[in-house]
């Protein structure tokens, strides 16, 4: 498991983020918030598909107002995501589990100070969350919509806050590339104990979102760096849980379902290996026991990947293996190798 950096311990609802707690997912609706029903039907299929914490925008008091009832119909923790009109964020305190406001634009301070009085009296935290395209003036004209320009206005903020006696914080600090995102995490993360929400902002399509949220999430969650995370995708709700559930495996952050391992498309494969191995990944859904399982279709990588697997298919020439911890336990025809196997891997799953 990676060592992540420690850092102070806040709550969003029952959701606990920093310290100990496991590194949460979260995502937004695309609905107008006024649009209770709808909102209400996104944020349901988000919690059947594993997200932790839901946030919604909200750009005017119709919004607002729609939040309560929004929240007694959900029960996932709800951020209301301001921007501009710092009363829309006083009305939302009254109801939701946290406040993000952006910096860049929320106005002068003293609308600030009105935001953290709301904050304190209802005991919800408050997300800084820098965006490098909107950064205040001050700091822009300095430094640019640079890593640093980005840090500086986190670190006034967060200042800010802590002179107002408010520390519920945490901070995110989000560009559109991935260099820009990743070093102002880093750049920031020595200076403070605030737990910190990872994300690439505006990444794009499924496809673009998930190879730059891979690159740029994985490498900070591999240096340590992260407490909550969102994968942003221009489309479907349940990606942005999927991309990030597996971005969160696949670094190690979390030890979570199956890693499943599966040798490339070659000429010397001897079996249907795309097909095999997605009716594995269809039949195996369900398991959360960290195991590692191998499905592979030839002599060459075979037998030494399957030895290495809690359970293994070696395909060979018409038939196959199935390995238990590197011990082979049947001697199969293709046919009947996915059956033996997804019945050992769910044996493996119970006993583990």
């Amino acid at each position: 498991m990676i060592k992540r950096v420690q850092t102070k311990q806040i709550f969003v609802g029952d959701v606990a983020i920093g310290g100990d707690a496991p590194i949460s997912t979260q995502s937004m609706t695309y609905s107008r918030t006024s649009d209770v029903s709808a909102t209400v039907e996104q944020i349901k299929r988000l919690h059947f598909a594993g997200c932790d914490i839901v946030r919604v925008a909200v750009p005017d008091m119709e919004d607002a107002l729609a939040l309560k009832s929004i929240k007694e119909q959900i029960s996932l923790p709800l951020v209301a995501d301001i921007h501009f009109n710092y009363r829309l964020a006083l009305e939302a305190a009254k109801v939701v589990d946290c406040i993000r406001i952006n910096p860049g634009n929320i106005g002068e301070k003293s609308r600030v100070k009105d935001i953290v009085k709301a904050c304190q009296e209802r005991n919800i935290p408050i997300r800084i969350g820098v965006n490098a395209g909107s950064l205040e003036k001050e700091f822009e004209n300095k430094y640019g919509q640079t890593a640093k320009g980005m840090v500086a206005s986190a670190e006034y903020n967060i200042k800010f806050l802590e002179d107002l006696g408010f520390e519920d914080i945490k901070v995110s600090l989000k560009a559109s590339d991935v260099g820009r995102t990743v070093d102002a995490y880093r750049m920031l993360r020595p200076k403070n104990n605030y737990p910190f929400h990872l994300g690439v902002t505006e990444a794009g399509t499924l496809f673009h979102a998930t190879v730059k949220s891979s690159i740029g999430l994985g490498a900070l969650l591999l240096d340590g760096i992260g407490d909550t995370m969102r994968v942003s995708i221009t489309g479907e709700l349940e990606e942005e849980i999927n991309v990030a559930r597996a971005i969160l495996k696949d670094s190690g952050a979390v030890k979570d379902g199956l890693n499943i391992i599966s040798c490339p498309t070659c000429g010397r494969i001897e079996a249907n290996l795309v097909s095999a191995v997605s009716e594995i990944e269809k039949r195996t859904a369900h398991i959360k026991a960290p195991l590692n399982v191998s499905v592979m279709g030839c002599v060459v990588n075979a037998i030494g990947e399957a030895a290495h697997a809690d359970v293994a298919i070696a395909y060979g020439k018409g038939k196959g293996l199935v390995m238990v911890k590197g011990e082979v336990v049947a001697n199969l025809d293709e046919s009947e190798l996915v059956d033996r196997f997804v019945n050992e891997v769910e044996k493996a799953a119970k006993n583990s």
